[in-house]
């Protein structure tokens, strides 16, 4: 069987529900999933794509990378009696098929010229090109908005390009993707760092809009005893900067349960580590990250330590041991989640290298020198029109506190495009 012939037999498995849960529950960006796969039935690869293009601009990337379990596939109908249907995979598929044939953005949208003069007219400044700044820019250049992309780097992509793994997204889909979305009329200034030579208020002088969509990339730490010693990393770093050291030989610790912990599991077990071993403090049916990453984890040999906790980290300046206490999982008044805690007297010492905090992320220093109102996590306090205590100033994305996915990334990109454009036409 060639691979046409698998993709329409993946295609037809799917049922065409008129209430599409997979799309209007599962998904977060709400594309049309009975709809591109009932093109994709038909071989009608330009309209698949098109369809897609109606709500996302980067189905070659969340085709691969979402959490689809968690998401669209795992609101399928199909699931309730047997396997879901394969949206990752097709929605991946009909991406590849655009590039093979030619298509791009430009190809599904309408003639700019014929949108608002209104409109024409505006500029807007996006702070960050991750995958939330792209999005904006993409659905505002669509309606004729004059973009520009401020960037930190000397590339777009944001963690599409830093924070996944290459064994996981391939950097030439991504440049791919950026590259059709820039066709749409989309200016970039690279090596541009808000706080440092690049002054928000210059912006709104220069700008109708300004829309904040840099990420929180700064890894949390726990707060134990012995975490400032050497050999001690965050996850979201070592992914950004790609500074690992010598892990060949070495015991590494990766502290959580996120995709990102898994990443960098996976990646530091294939650069030499003799072992890597996840600490996760609650069991692995309450892990945040895909199942299939998990899978792919344990096939490269990562090991797990379910329902551990990290005491202290032991070492003369660099990291030796980490103490580890095991924990239950209890329900508590008010909670829906099962609350880990520590069972006394479960205490054990094992030897470690390294360790490697995978526990989230929080803002970096320059964002509470914005002049901003903030949110407690320091987070940009946003309303429900995006809009941040500055007038002309948007914020979405991690920045602003958002669900940390790239589908929720772009959502939250798309949506603030439309509130910006509903301001410019008042």
């Amino acid at each position: 069987m060639d691979k046409i012939d698998e993709i329409k037999n993946k295609a037809n498995y799917c049922l065409g529900c008129v209430a599409k849960p997979c799309s209007n529950k599962g998904c977060p960006l709400n594309n049309n999933i009975p709809e591109f796969i009932k093109q994709v039935k038909e071989e009608n690869y330009y309209e698949a794509y098109k369809i897609l293009s109606e709500t996302t601009v980067l189905p070659g990337i969340c085709g691969r990378i979402c959490p689809h379990m968690k998401q669209c596939q795992g609101s399928c109908v199909r699931k309730i009696k047997g396997e879901a249907v394969s949206i990752g995979e097709l929605e991946a598929f009909v991406y590849d098929k655009a590039k093979e044939k030619g298509y791009n953005l430009k190809d599904v949208i309408e003639n700019i010229k014929e949108k608002d003069n209104k409109i024409l007219e505006k500029k807007v400044a996006i702070i960050g090109g991750g995958p939330c700044g792209l999005t904006a820019a993409a659905f505002l250049a669509k309606e004729g908005v004059k973009v520009t992309i401020y960037e930190r780097y000397n590339y777009l992509g944001g963690l599409l390009m830093y924070g996944i793994p290459e064994f996981r997204l391939s950097k030439n889909i991504v440049k791919e993707t950026i590259n059709d979305i820039l066709e749409l009329g989309i200016d970039v200034k690279y090596n541009q760092e808000l706080g440092k030579n690049l002054k928000l208020e210059d912006l709104k002088k220069e700008y109708n809009a300004v829309f904040l969509s840099f990420g929180g990339n700064v890894s949390t730490k726990m707060g134990v005893d012995g975490e400032n010693l050497e050999g001690v990393y965050g996850g979201n770093e070592l992914l950004e900067y790609n500074m690992h050291p010598d892990y060949t030989g070495k015991t590494v610790a990766v502290v959580g349960g996120g995709n990102v912990a898994m990443d960098c599991a996976r990646t530091i077990k294939r650069l030499g580590a003799k072992k890597v071993k996840v600490i996760y403090r609650r069991a692995r049916k309450q892990m945040p990250a895909e199942d299939k990453e998990i899978e792919d984890a344990i096939k490269d040999g990562v090991e797990f330590l379910y329902q551990n906790n990290i005491v202290r980290i032991i070492g003369n300046n660099k990291v030796e041991k980490v103490e580890l206490i095991k924990t239950e999982l209890r329900q508590k008044d008010g909670e829906t989640r099962l609350i880990p805690v520590n069972v006394e007297n479960s205490n054990y010492i094992i030897d470690v290298d390294y360790i490697v905090m995978a526990l989230g992320s929080k803002p970096a220093e320059f964002v509470s020198k914005l002049g901003l109102e903030l949110d407690k996590w320091n987070n940009i306090k946003i309303n429900e029109n995006f809009q941040t205590s500055k007038p002309k100033v948007y914020a979405g994305g991690d920045i602003a506190g958002m669900n940390r996915t790239v589908a929720w990334a772009a959502l939250s990109g798309r949506q603030a495009a439309k509130k910006i454009l509903e301001d410019f036409k008042k």
